[in-house]
């Protein structure tokens, strides 16, 4: 399925997403647990929205919508290592999303690269 899903969504490299993280435009959804941000740290200003809340934070007719996932904004998620985000890019683009991204490798690959972390 992860594998499917990435040959339906844009991957990106963490060079990639960290020269879009500097657009205005661009949403950075860490898609991690609690416990996985708070031993590894976060990338600087990621929206943490767990990957089993996505579904229900993306769609604005719920109670549970978060602002910042809008459909026509540019998405980027991450999670650990590429998998729940190369499957939940393609879940947000069979919601009407049309500018889904993922972080191919996920924030170990971020971190591999020597992007900044923010620590706990």
């Amino acid at each position: 399925m992860v594998a499917e899903a990435k040959g339906r969504v844009e991957n990106l490299t963490p060079n990639q997403v960290e020269k879009e993280l500097q657009r205005p435009d661009v949403v950075l959804v860490d898609l991690r647990e609690a416990d996985e941000r708070e031993q590894d740290g976060v990338i600087q200003g990621a929206v943490h929205v767990t990957r089993g809340m996505l579904e229900f934070r993306a769609d604005p007719s719920t109670p549970y919508h978060n602002s910042a996932l809008q459909p026509e904004r540019r998405i980027i998620l991450h999670c650990a290592s590429g998998g729940r985000s190369a499957l939940a890019a393609a879940t947000l683009q069979e919601m009407g999303y049309t500018d889904v991204a993922h972080l191919d490798g996920g924030f170990k690959a971020w971190q591999a690269e020597g992007k900044p972390v923010k620590k706990p």
